[in-house]
């Protein structure tokens, strides 16, 4: 029982997994209990088991598995994370617990399946479970298709998809197990439950004996339909509702209907396998099908037949079957073939489906007239054929070929064509049947309803009945106004038997039912165009339609329109009446009777008196009755006739006119006014409107009347009218006032073809007034038409056509008023929608009305034999003729003959130049045949985007340039539908990949709505986004945002989950990543660009991009009304046709405008800008020449940041006024840098603009601002932001190749001051792109600016890395300019310069000629490799040096830089390291790896400010002499001022710096003597203070490992193994030895996880033969690593590495899962240690964390693991530590800019309430605080102390007061201080320590080993130590002078045996080094390593007593502002050697 009572101690997870079975059966039970009792779906509690619910199901244990099955079921059951476990848990279930013999384990595996499923985890569910099929267990097969079949039963086919498992039934059905078969009979019959007779088809082929057994116990199954009996957890509503009805007693009516809609209708064809049948063909089908004997052709038929049999075919190229299929049809004389051929026809359409629909097209005109056949089989068969095919097109599509038919002379071809059109109206609904295919469809088939035959007659009633079925009486009826009414009552009655295929979901009936409401329930189904339809009918409708609306019964013509009529007559306006619709006229005597009635007597006697002014009372009189007269009771037509009697309009008093006609506006607005009313008066007032006088009344009278009657028909009558007289005036006016009629009533059923012949009269006129007012009229017209109106005019006059065009640009901008008037005058029914919809029409329309040739003629055989012929100059000929023939023609109708299918058989001609010619004709056909194109998209558009994938540039621009011009004829729809374009996507050609995803991406965000076949495109867009080629990768990381926009996030990752499991993360990291940058979906379109549909225009006249302007007003919200105005204003001044815009004169009042501020500070306006920019809601300022929409985006972005004065200026069209802009710039430089700094990016943009000026002037000026400008960047230490650098420097890189000398000088001159705001290494890749220009003179200057860089700052600028830079400049030594070439060759000399003899590896091959130049160039060059380049010696410290004191840290750049301090350090090491180099034997020479040539560093101009000490402004040239090394007179010292012997540390030192070799064999070696060191006891004390520098040469060797030994093909991978062993097996002996594992810094030990971490997901480890045991020593000595280093440093360091992962897009989660691990593990270990950990460093460290990673920030990660981990974390420590945790908080100084103190609050809260009384805590409190003040005050007291000691002139003191200090509080903690120092410190410190208590008992004497005296222990040491703080501005805040660096230099040369003597004004080198230099004897590599590892300690102890005396410190893990560089500079540099390393390799 001993082993039992050490089990039972164990926590619950640990006893889940303990080996014992029954210690794992206990842990069920109780995991059991636990799980029920967990309230909280959402506890942690949860979180611990999340890996071990799969080891509860697969416990090999029966008993023990069977508890944990019950356990894992209830986890499920309640635990919200349980989700995350489907996969494995399910895959366990299906393999370890299906194949159980025990019935109950089997049992439970089902729960856990369908509990999963209830969970919403049903998809990998049945993955599983169908997987488990393919398992060779009969058992678990059979317990798969059981859960499967139960899952069915339960939650029905909606949530279990079928098709999967229906594909596998067939195999189960065939399995030798009878089981098994039995068991798929059960799951047939369910599924069969479920969908009925779609099962059929797909088991046909099963043995027939078992398909009867099946058909069998179908007929048994009940036929009410199943419905679901479990729920999801998202489906609850519809569970309560199911258990209501269940408690009711079952099927209450209303819930079968409601659960009928829930059960899906499942399509059999969705559900089959498709079958590729062309290659199945017989070899000789096509030249049987063509044979004399019609036996040959039956047989071929037959062969066809029997294969289009097959239900679904496998897509593929149909074209030439159909062909023949269709001649058969069309030409056979044998009836009995071509009801074969019809038959064969139907069967493709019925297995392609849409697939079939690009062949409709041919195939239905030949059908529809060989329906002349009388045969009864043949009928049938062609009824058959073009029904199939029907469904796999629209209506639409098919609608010109069969109106064609219509009119033929055969009434059986009328009679079968009328009744297709009734069979296919059935398949319509409203939103499918709109109005524009009505109209067409209607008078049709009213030509046919008065048909002389009777069959004829019958067939059109039933197509019209079936349409009023479909589309409503209300869309119907406005075409069968005149009707009789018997015809009428029989078209009602066909409508009242006619089913719908899809259900009454309109019809007549319902609609006289509803009455009034109809109209407003027919747009809710008819979708977007409800709102159109409604307003359209109620303008046409007549009184037939009103009747039943209305109640009195009067005459239909006087009924007011009821209230509810769409958009009409809610001002109680007249009733529109239908154009047919006239009042009958009335004979004179009656009119005087009716007006006798109304009129006073008098009146109507002086009507026609002589005297006027009784005219004129009389005329008053008149007024006043009509006033006073009542609608209904008003007789308009005697009224007006009574006016018009004589004199009538001839009326010469202009006052009685003026009222007559004032009279006629009257009547026309107060009654009933009819057209035939009209016709009396207009006449009259069309005569008057151009009086001058009466004018404007008969004006009025016209609008009036245009209401009462609808503008259409007015306006045309008036214009008719005007233009068949002969008055000028009255024609001009009468323009005049149809321009404004226009506006005010809007454009909806205008006669655009009447109004054009008349407009075009009138341009013709000699009067120039009436020419003026058409052009007006043609402007107003341009508002609503758009572009295609211009094509009415092309063959005007140019001189008129230029005024035209300028009026069309004049109304460019603007946007068609909103109609107040008429029925367009909204109300309640007109919505925006419909307004769009009606705008669009109009556009339509016109393009309609365009007169149209048919060409189909001249499209003959021969031409089109031509076209196909062998010899390509005949194919050229026929070509030639079609590009005629359409010229000749200008607008086509799209019958275009045999013309399609042989330009298409053109597109893949061998000779590229009849392609390219063939692509022009599609473009000219698409212009020409305007949006009917749209039926040839399928058959021409998709091959010419096969084009695309060209390998010729100019070809695939060509197509480009067609598929663009036919988009915009065609939309997008067209193209998307279908699988035409995923199948041009699958195709594995990179240019058409490239291309055809940029047209995607660059249409895809112009829509608003997308079939949903673009999902089909996705899969091969994964595809694309892992193609091999870079463009491919690119342009399909570009297009997946657009995607998004229209398929949503959620359906893209769905379809990864076909992908393999390593690209479906990469596709979804970049889904992830692409989700933040999906823009808007484009809104509704505004008015304006509406019209921009249907536009064949040219392109000049497309309005300006809308997408444009709206996003830049997005981007401005903040002031968007000046953008408004502006635009406004722009617009109306006439602009200029080249698109430059030119802006209203700048509006000044005085000068006093021009004071305050040029440049406004708008916060963050910057940041927004990039950020919108990233997010591609605005153009990236990319261009080759800058467009219109650039510009107008950087005005409008300037707009709110810029004076408005000074804008208007910058945007001017004359030159003169940029350059006084530039002058104001400049003037306002200094006074506004702030301001300048805020919008540096666009003053940078609008400079870009200035480079594209032809004007010198100007770019001098702007060469001159960039100069001063960059002059004052480079002063406020700005750096160049990556988007300000990439929409700058590569235009300014384009002017250095201007001829002009002086401009290329000064670019020069910016070049070089760029360096100091933006690395050198990035502007290297901008330049190297510059050497690609066709511009000879910019390729030389480039090459030779690459050449100083390089001079400059050494090699390290060469990016990406210096041996592909190299390659590139080598190229151009072969140009064919002079001058480049000389360039190209001083550069790569300037180069060897540097770089030595290396530069011929790295430039790779070159041809004899060139190499031979260089070699001869570098002869010539007297410069040899040894001296270092001069400039940068001299130029580095001068610019250094003028960095200012004064500046904020507020503007730094990126935090990239280091400080100027480390620059030195590097700059003076690496100078010294050269001469060292180059005079002392090989042995000591470093490789190339590790030199320190880290030049970048220099350049970057440092984030710390800092003053430089004086020791710079010694003279620096005897640096570069030689250094002479004599023999050392004495022993050389260790670098670590250890008390060991320096020989010992030396040669540590050496073997340490062999650990990192990139030689395998001495890396193995030197591993092998440190561990030997380490294992001996004795000896391994050596080691201490050599840790961390041993600890970062294993990393180097870990990464060189994984970076390049892994990656070395010669090398063998047993070699890598044993490398890896010794490297971990060393660390492990270091790691078991506590005392030197402490020692480990926390950056070192971070990047040591990082090495590990990384090591261990590499998957090339696992392909080691000894892969597994490498990573299970990775795993070990991961483990001792975090339990012996120092718990500070671990926990911090993962901290910091876990959030670094987060940061970096690029880390696997997996990286991040393994770091949380760790942090788990350490937080396990917490109660052990809590005590020895430095909480309050703890605490800082996850305060930073929470800074970087705020909670919402944490919640959006993919996982909440890391939200859980810091969570745990935080409530472990507030666990261990209680309240006083809160007193550890000292270390951070801005507690508010993280949630860690108020988390903490509310843990402690929380956890207070659960434990004791108030009272207790009260006191607890109480001493908390004191204790808290005691060990404050303590720490204060330390803090001063460790000061003194760190500063060199009171250093003894601190040590005299920390003796004094430990010896009064004995118990004092100064561990904690010294823990945070270095190694060196703190030694140095017990040493002092030990040294005062030794003289204080008089023994004083240091033991002699050390070498050293006490005095020099007293001032050189601590002094070097410290020197970076105390250069800074030490932390004292006192200056050391030179003095002092020289002094101990002195003491440091003659320790090493130097001769100091000559060299006492050399600047010491060492003073810049943290520690004294290291000894010639050891490497660089060691120099490097110790450096970085001192830096990093002094870092952290710096950071600590700054920290302590409360100084701010920056974000980042806490570095002070004195700190000389962040921590992760330092890493970064590690980083960056390893990069160099394994580049020359």
């Amino acid at each position: 029982m001993g082993d039992d009572s050490e089990w039972m101690k164990l926590p619950i997870d640990q006893k889940c997994e303990h080996k014992l079975w029954k210690a794992r059966l206990n842990g069920y039970e109780e995991a059991l209990k636990l799980f029920q009792k967990i309230d909280d779906e959402k506890s942690p509690e949860w979180s611990k088991y999340l890996g071990l619910i799969k080891k509860f199901v697969t416990d090999s244990n029966a008993v023990a598995q069977l508890k944990g099955l019950e356990a894992a079921l209830a986890y499920v059951e309640n635990a919200h994370v349980a989700g995350k476990t489907t996969g494995e848990v399910a895959s366990g279930v299906v393999n370890k617990v299906f194949n159980q013999p025990k019935a109950r384990a089997k049992e439970l595996g089902l729960d856990i399946c369908l509990m999963y499923i209830e969970i919403e985890k049903g998809e990998t569910v049945q993955e599983e479970l169908l997987k488990g099929l393919d398992n060779k267990n009969p058992r678990i097969i059979v317990a798969c298709i059981e859960t499967l079949r139960k899952a069915l039963s339960e939650f029905g086919s909606k949530i279990i998809s079928l098709k999967p498992i229906i594909k596998v039934l067939p195999k189960l059905f065939e399995s030798r197990e009878k089981a098994v078969r039995d068991e798929a009979k059960l799951l047939a019959v369910e599924i069969y439950r479920w969908i009925r007779d779609a099962l059929r088809p797909p088991l046909q082929n099963i043995n027939s004996v078992q398909l009867k057994e099946l058909e069998e116990e179908w007929v048994k199954v009940s036929s009410a339909a199943p419905k679901q009996t479990r729920f999801l957890r998202s489906q609850q509503e519809l569970k309560a509702k199911f258990e209501q009805q269940q408690a009711a007693g079952g099927d209450a009516d209303g819930g079968d209907d409601d659960e009928e809609e829930v059960v899906p209708q499942v399509d059999a064809y969705e559900l089959l396998e498709a079958v590729e049948i062309l290659s199945k063909l017989p070899k000789d089908f096509y030249e049987k099908i063509e044979a004399k004997k019609w036996q040959e052709r039956k047989e071929a038929l037959e062969a066809v037949e029997m294969l289009v049999k097959n239900p679904k075919l496998e897509s593929g190229d149909y074209a030439d079957l159909v062909k023949v299929l269709k001649k058969v049809v069309g030409k056979d004389t044998n009836v009995m073939l071509v009801a074969l051929a019809a038959k064969c026809l139907a069967g493709l359409a019925t297995g392609l489906r849409k697939k079939f629909g690009q062949y409709a097209g041919h195939v239905v005109p030949t059908i529809l007239e060989k329906f002349k056949e009388k045969k009864p089989q043949v009928v049938q068969a062609l009824q058959e054929a073009i029904d199939a095919i029907f469904l796999t097109t629209t209506l639409q599509n098919i609608s010109e070929d069969v109106l064609a038919v219509m009119d033929n002379k055969n009434p059986t071809i009328k009679q079968q064509t009328s009744l297709f059109i009734a069979r296919s109206f059935r398949h319509c609904t409203p939103s499918t049947l709109p109005k524009s295919l009505l109209k067409p469809f209607c008078a049709a088939l009213l030509k046919h309803i008065n048909d002389s035959a009777p069959e004829v007659r019958d067939a059109g009633f039933e197509a019209l009945g079936t349409a009023l079925k479909v589309a409503g009486e209300k869309a119907v009826n406005p075409f069968l106004a005149d009707v009789d009414k018997l015809k009428l009552d029989r078209i009602k009655e066909c409508a009242e038997k006619v089913e719908l295929v899809y259900g009454k979901k309109t019809g007549g009936a319902a609609e006289k039912k509803e009455g009034k409401t109809a109209p407003g329930r027919t747009p809710a189904l008819s979708g977007a165009g409800g709102d159109k339809e409604t307003k359209d009918a109620a303008a046409k409708r007549g009184p037939l339609k009103k009747a039943p609306a209305v109640k009195s019964g009067g005459p239909p013509k006087k009924s007011k329109p009821a209230a509810a009529m769409g958009g009409a007559g809610a001002k109680g306006k007249k009733g529109p009446e239908t154009k047919e619709i006239f009042e009958s006229e009335l004979s004179i005597e009656v009119c005087e009777e009716k007006a006798a009635a109304v009129l006073p007597a008098s009146c109507i006697q002086q009507l026609d008196s002589g005297n006027w002014k009784e005219r004129l009372a009389c005329m008053e009189e008149f007024q006043k009755a009509v006033e006073l007269m009542e609608r209904s009771e008003m007789p308009c037509q005697a009224l007006v006739r009574m006016l018009a009697k004589k004199p009538g309009w001839k009326e010469t008093n202009f006052q009685v006119m003026q009222m007559k006609l004032h009279i006629v506006a009257l009547i026309a607005q107060k009654g009933n006014f009819s057209k035939t009313s009209a016709q009396v008066v207009l006449d009259g007032l069309v005569d008057k409107v151009g009086d001058v006088k009466c004018g404007s009344n008969a004006k009025e009278a016209m609008t009036a009347i245009a209401e009462a009657c609808q503008l259409p028909w007015t306006a045309e009558q008036v214009v008719a009218m005007a233009f068949s007289q002969k008055n000028p005036k009255n024609q001009s006016e009468t323009l005049n006032w149809l321009s404004n009629a226009i506006k005010e009533f809007g454009f909806s059923g205008l006669n655009v073809k009447a109004f054009i012949s008349n407009v075009k009269t009138a341009l013709a006129a000699t009067n120039p007034a009436v020419r003026t007012s058409a052009i007006t009229l043609l402007g107003v017209m341009y508002l609503y038409v758009g572009p295609p109106l211009r094509m009415f005019f092309e063959d005007e006059k140019p001189a008129l056509l230029s005024q035209i065009d300028a009026e069309f640009e004049k109304m460019q901008g603007q946007t068609a008023p909103v109609p107040t008037r008429g029925i367009s005058g909204h109300s309640a029914g007109g919505g925006d929608d419909g307004e769009e919809e009606e705008q669009e029409d109009v556009g339509n329309d016109v393009v309609d009305l365009l007169p149209r040739t048919d060409i189909g003629d001249k499209i003959t055989a021969e031409l089109v034999a031509k076209i196909g012929d062998k010899n390509w100059k005949i194919r050229k000929e026929g070509l030639d003729e079609v590009t005629s023939i359409i010229n000749e023609a200008k607008f086509i109708q799209p019958n275009i003959g045999e013309l399609p299918a042989a330009l298409k058989s053109r597109l893949n001609d061998s000779n590229k130049i009849l392609v390219q010619q063939t692509l022009s004709i599609l473009q000219q056909l698409a212009t020409a045949m305007g949006p009917n194109i749209k039926q040839y998209v399928k058959n021409l558009g998709i091959p010419v985007i096969t084009v695309l994938g060209d390998s010729k540039n100019n070809v695939r621009a060509a197509a480009l340039a067609t598929v663009n011009a036919w988009a915009e004829q065609t939309g997008m729809k067209e193209w998307l539908e279908g699988e035409d374009l995923s199948e041009e996507l699958k195709k594995e050609n990179p240019f058409l990949r490239q291309e055809l995803l940029g047209w995607l991406a660059e249409k895809l965000p112009t829509l608003r709505s997308v079939p949903s076949d673009l999902l089909l495109c996705v899969p091969h867009l994964y595809s694309c986004l892992e193609d091999r080629n870079g463009d491919v990768r690119k342009k399909a990381q570009d297009a997946l945002p657009f995607f998004m926009i229209h398929l949503g996030f959620e359906k893209m990752a769905k379809a990864t989950s076909k992908l393999k499991p390593t690209s479906k993360d990469q596709v979804l990291a970049m889904l992830e990543k692409a989700k933040a940058n999906v823009p808007a979906k484009p809104a509704p379109p505004a008015k304006a660009s509406s019209r921009v549909v249907g536009g064949a225009a040219p392109a000049k006249f497309q309005p300006a991009s809308a997408l444009a302007e709206d996003s830049g007003s997005n981007t401005m919200e903040s002031k968007p009304d000046p953008k408004k105005a502006k635009a406004g204003s722009a617009s109306s001044k006439a602009k200029g046709v080249q698109g430059k815009k030119m802006l209203s004169k700048p509006n000044l009042k005085e000068d006093d405008d021009k004071s305050g501020p040029v440049f406004i500070i708008v916060p963050n306006g910057k940041e927004q800008r990039m950020k919108d920019e990233k997010g591609l809601k605005v153009l990236k300022w990319n261009f080759t020449t800058p467009r219109d929409e650039y510009i107008e985006q950087l005005k409008t972005q300037m707009s709110s940041c810029v004076a408005k004065w000074l804008q208007d200026e910058m945007f001017h069209a004359d030159f003169q006024h940029h350059n006084k802009a530039l002058a104001v710039m400049i003037e306002h430089l200094e006074s506004e840098k702030d301001g300048v700094i805020s919008c540096l990016d666009l003053i940078l943009k609008w400079l870009t603009l200035r480079f594209f000026d032809t004007n010198t002037s100007v770019l001098m000026k702007a060469l001159e601002y960039l100069k001063v400008l960059f002059h004052m960047l480079s002063q406020e230490e700005y750096h160049l932001t990556e988007n300000e650098a990439s929409s700058f420097i590569p235009y300014l890189i384009l002017k250095v190749g201007e001829p002009k000398d002086v401009i290329r000088r000064d670019v020069r001159a910016i070049l070089n001051k760029m360096c100091l705001i933006y690395p050198a290494s990035k502007m290297f890749t901008f330049i190297m792109e510059g050497t690609k220009s066709k511009n000879s003179k910019q390729r030389a200057e480039c090459l030779e600016e690459l050449g100083c860089l390089v001079e400059s700052y050494g090699m390290n600028v060469c990016q990406p890395t210096p041996g592909k830079a190299l390659k590139e400049m080598a190229i151009h030594i072969g140009d064919r300019d002079n001058t480049v070439r000389n360039a190209a060759l001083n550069t790569i000399v300037t180069v060897y310069n540097v770089h030595g003899d290396q530069v011929f590896k790295l430039i790779g091959n070159l041809s004899e000629k060139d190499m031979s130049m260089l070699e001869e160039r570098i002869k010539r060059s007297a410069k040899r490799p040894s001296a270092a380049p001069l400039r940068q010696a001299e130029e580095k410290p001068q610019r250094t040096q003028n960095v200012g004191a004064n500046a904020t840290m507020l503007r730094k750049g990126p935090a990239e830089d280091v400080s100027s301090k480390l620059k030195i350090m590097y700059r003076t090491y690496r100078i010294q390291n050269r001469n060292m180099g180059s005079h002392s034997e090989p042995a000591h020479t470093v490789p190339r790896e590790f030199q320190l040539d880290l030049d970048e560093i220099e350049n970057d101009n440092g984030t710390v400010r800092c003053e430089m000490p004086a020791l710079v402004q010694h003279k620096l040239d005897d640096i570069f002499e030689p250094v002479l090394i004599p023999e050392p007179k004495i022993r050389a010292v260790s670098p670590h001022f250890d008390d060991m012997h320096s020989s010992t540390a030396s040669i540590i030192n050496l073997v340490v710096s062999q650990v990192a070799s990139g030689d395998v064999n001495a890396s193995i070696q030197a591993l092998a003597q440190i561990d030997e060191v380490l294992r001996q006891e004795d000896k391994a004390e050596a080691m201490s203070g050599h840790i961390d520098q041993f600890l970062i040469a294993t990393i180097m060797q870990l990464r060189l490992i994984y970076s390049t030994h892994m990656a070395d093909e010669k090398l063998d991978k047993d070699e890598i193994v044993k490398l890896c062993s010794c490297v971990f097996g060393s660390m492990i002996s270091l790691f078991q030895i506590e005392s030197l594992a402490r020692e480990a810094s926390i950056g070192v030990l971070k990047d040591l996880v990082h090495s590990l971490i990384t090591l261990m997901l590499d998957s090339r480890v696992e392909d080691l033969e000894e892969g597994e045991q490498v990573i299970r020593s990775i795993n070990f000595l991961v483990l001792k690593v975090l339990k012996k280093s120092d718990q500070t440093n671990i926990l911090s360091a993962l901290l910091v590495l876990l959030q670094d992962s987060l940061l970096t897009t690029a880390s696997s989660p997996k990286f991040s899962e393994l770091v949380m691990k760790c942090l788990w593990r350490m937080v396990r270990l917490l109660p052990e240690t809590i005590n020895s950990i430095n909480l309050d460093r703890i605490l800082l460290e996850i305060h930073t964390f929470l800074k970087v990673f705020p909670k919402e920030k944490l919640k959006q990660c993919k996982s909440d693991l890391p939200m859980r981990t810091l969570k745990t974390l935080i409530h472990t420590l507030c666990e261990l530590k209680g309240p006083k945790i809160l007193d550890h908080l000292t270390m951070i100084d801005d507690k508010n800019e993280s949630e860690l103190e108020a988390y903490l609050c509310s843990v402690m809260k929380h956890s207070m309430d659960h434990s004791g009384s108030k009272a207790d805590k009260d006191t607890e409190k109480g001493a908390s605080r004191i204790e808290e003040k005691a060990s404050k005050a303590k720490a204060d007291i330390l803090a001063e102390i460790f000061k003194k000691i760190g500063s060199k002139e009171s250093t003894k003191e601190g040590l005299a007061e920390l003796y004094e200090y430990k010896k009064k509080y004995s118990d004092a903690d100064i561990e904690y201080f010294l823990k945070l120092s270095s190694q060196f410190f703190r030694s140095y410190v017990e040493r002092g320590l030990r040294l005062i208590e030794t003289e204080q008992e008089g023994k004083g004497r240091i033991p002699a080993s050390t070498g050293i005296s006490p005095q020099m222990e007293g001032s050189c040491v601590p002094a070097s130590t410290h020197t970076v703080s105390s250069s800074i501005g030490n932390t004292n805040g006192e200056e050391v002078g030179p003095s002092v660096y020289l002094e101990r230099l002195k003491i440091l040369r003659q320790r090493c045996g130097l001769d100091s003597a000559k060299q006492e004004d050399r600047p010491p080198l060492t003073s810049l080094l943290p520690k004294p230099s290291v000894p010639a004897v050891a490497s660089s590599t060691d120099m490097l390593h110790s450096k970085l590892s001192q830096l990093r300690e002094s870092r952290e102890q710096y950071q600590h007593l700054d920290l302590d005396s409360n100084q701010t410190h920056s974000s980042g893990i806490g570095t002070t502002l004195a700190l000389p560089s962040s921590g992760t500079n330092i890493d970064d540099l590690k980083k960056r050697l390893e990069r160099i390393k394994s580049s020359r390799k």
